[in-house]
């Protein structure tokens, strides 16, 4: 199994508990707090900066940054963080096969000729309103709507912002997969036998 795989996943939808599963049956690597713990050695900025940077780009605020990088002293740090990320993923991707979550790295590998396999994992309101529940404690629904709402939204521009490609379009992807309907086992195991194909 010589593939890397990526996970973009929508939130709540069991993106991370899959992407670990998947690593430990395969007996490779994942990637997920290890790219900001890199992020932070090699760019110099504070763990919450790269935090608050790395999957949040509103438009309006990538508006008034680019107008603002036309500053020949600017630079944007959220450009600085993403360049500084699109190398510690490309790093990690050529040490050998490994599961990395989200943070554009499909697109990342792609343009950098890196072969992967390339997976989005989504899932129905209720099913990601109970696995965030579950997660954060929050139980009132119109809350876990605005959390699930605030946080795909963050995730789809910065995806969109970075890789001028729709988030979640099936054409980025080699599977796109229902957790809700699926359940996570089924989706560990298919993510694993699309691995094991190359071979």
């Amino acid at each position: 199994m010589n593939k890397v795989i990526t996970i973009s996943r929508e939130y709540g939808a069991g993106g991370h508990t899959i992407g670990k599963r998947v690593a430990q049956e395969l007996g490779i690597e994942i990637y997920d707090k290890d790219i900001v713990r890199e992020t932070v050695r090699a760019s110099g900025f504070e763990t919450e900066v790269v935090q608050e940077e790395e999957e949040d780009v509103s438009k309006a605020s990538a508006f008034l940054k680019s107008l603002c990088s036309s500053s020949v002293h600017y630079r944007d740090p959220q450009e600085v963080i993403h360049e500084v990320q699109t190398a510690v993923i490309l790093q990690f991707a050529k040490k050998g096969p490994c599961v990395i979550l989200g943070r554009c790295a499909d697109d990342i590998l792609r343009e950098s000729g890196v072969e992967a396999l390339n997976v989005f994992i989504h899932a129905d309101d209720l099913h990601r309103a109970v696995r965030i529940s579950g997660m954060t404690g929050v139980t009132n629904a119109t809350e876990l709507q605005k959390l699930m709402a605030k946080k795909d939204s963050s995730r789809r521009n910065y995806y969109e912002h970075y890789t001028r490609k729709k988030w979640g379009d099936s054409h980025n992807y080699d599977l796109t997969l229902d957790s809700g309907k699926l359940g996570v086992d089924l989706c560990v195991r298919m993510i694993v036998e699309a691995a094991k194909a190359g071979e």
